[in-house]
């Protein structure tokens, strides 16, 4: 970690603890700043706020009093999930007072490069296969993941090493509050409309996405979708070095698809049928992927063999085994209708059973009908059931039954199966009907998997 002074004695206010604000404050005091916490739940339920009080930090819980700002603050670290029209982080704005995501500080104190990807869906899968590759043809350091990823990047950098790489998920959220965060590679997975609560337009979402490249130089290389005209068009705005991947058409300076085949600049990489994960969006991953690795100077037969024994990330298309001829997906990270969409397309609706439902936010199912057409039997949970039930019969869907839960729902679709079958959790819904988090809710299903032994 290197040894910066900027912030000795730095009044610093970090607005949210969780994994990233716990991590930036005690990056703060050790770099000796004057650190006052201020997080909404009650100290008495907040180990964070407990651990760093011990520190000598100034810890304030149960509440965001905008009297704290009177207290002449040079720098606000905000936790990424909090949004802008939050009153105190408005007010620090009125202000005048810088606010940054803590993403930034993990860059300004890394002594290694940092390898940075975003995008709405691909994301997690996408980090994971990268750090992989790179570690599977290391002689020096070690591809650490970093960011959004589960991993808070301020500690990953007071870790790494000059000779490691972090390997850095960031998200819209994380990137709105970046200064001079610059990866030396960029990889942007796929724009679609997401987090409007948030952003407020799509307009702003994309601009927010696209600050990933903003201090990228030409020594740089932004690695990017050009199955997306949008993002083609923005491609010609960045100062970095632009590697496009694609399934869709031929791209010679980047990662393509051609004939069931994966290649990076007209050399042939791997067949994509050899790759660990199904569906056509873990292709566009895996090219993101191999254009990281080639860049890198990671050998082809280290990425064939990363690739081919990858079996997905938790929670993410992740197979979770194989009982009687029947193959079992956990995919309960799709939490909308989209990513359920992708998830479909890497299968055969005709031996598949999917598992669905979740969280009502008041939509309707109509835009999956044409992904549910063909499949084989549909079990729907939670309270969108009804819905999704509708939505099957609009797809002529012979089998629907309606289950309580993921639970539930496992032994009834095996029931309704047959030897070389695959069943699928894909819930399309947010879990918070009745799981915590669709980690939990995934969890679960890989249990109710284990039972039926």
């Amino acid at each position: 970690m290197k040894q910066i002074t900027k912030y000795q004695n730095f009044k610093v206010l970090v607005l949210g603890l969780a994994k990233s604000g716990y991590s930036a404050a005690k990056l703060l005091h050790e770099l000796g700043a004057l650190v006052t916490v201020n997080d909404g739940k009650p100290f008495e339920e907040n180990p964070e706020a407990q651990d760093l009080l011990t520190l000598g930090v100034k810890v304030i819980t149960g509440s965001h009093p905008i009297e704290l700002l009177d207290e002449d603050f040079s720098l606000m670290v905000k936790n990424p999930g909090i949004p802008y029209d939050n009153p105190l982080v408005a007010r620090a704005i009125e202000l005048e007072i810088p606010v940054i995501t803590e993403v930034e500080l993990a860059y300004e104190v890394a002594e290694c490069p940092m390898i940075g990807i975003t995008g709405t869906n691909g994301k997690t899968t996408t980090t994971t296969m990268i750090a992989q590759l790179l570690n599977a043809d290391r002689n020096q350091g070690i591809a650490r993941l970093a960011g959004n990823i589960g991993f808070p990047a301020s500690s990953v950098a007071q870790e790494a090493a000059r000779d490691d790489v972090m390997v850095t998920e960031l998200s819209s959220f994380q990137l709105m509050g970046i200064v001079d965060l610059k990866p030396t590679i960029a990889v942007i997975t796929n724009i679609y409309e997401a987090h409007l609560d948030y952003h407020g337009s799509r307009e702003d979402y994309l601009q927010a996405k696209w600050r990933i490249q903003e201090n990228m130089t030409a020594t740089d290389y932004l690695v990017i979708n050009f199955n997306q005209p949008e993002l083609v068009e923005l491609a010609l705005h960045t100062k970095a070095q632009v590697i496009p991947f694609s399934t869709e058409k031929i791209v010679p300076t980047g990662s393509y698809l051609k004939d069931g085949q994966l290649y990076f600049q007209d050399e042939l990489i791997m067949p994509a049928e050899k790759l660990g994960v199904p569906g056509q969006h873990n292709i566009e991953n895996a090219l993101a992927a191999i254009a990281v690795a080639k860049l890198s100077q990671v050998s082809n037969e280290a990425i064939q063999t990363t690739l081919t024994n990858f079996t997905g990330v938790p929670h993410r298309t992740q197979f979770v085994g194989e009982i009687a001829g029947r193959k079992f997906f956990n995919d309960s990270k799709a939490t909308n209708i989209l990513a359920t969409e992708m998830a479909l397309g890497g299968f055969d609706n005709t031996q598949l059973i999917l598992l669905a439902g979740g969280l009502d936010r008041g939509n309707d199912f109509d835009e999956l009908i044409p992904s549910l057409e063909g499949i084989k039997a549909l079990i729907v949970f939670g309270e969108t059931a009804s819905k999704l039930a509708l939505a099957g019969q609009e797809a002529g869907i012979e089998t629907i039954i309606e289950t309580e839960d993921v639970e539930t729902a496992v032994p009834l679709a095996f029931r309704e199966s047959a030897k070389g079958d695959t069943i699928l959790l894909s819930p399309a819904n947010a879990s918070w009907d009745q799981y915590p988090n669709f980690e939990v809710r995934g969890d679960r299903f890989i249990q109710a998997v284990k039972n039926l032994n």
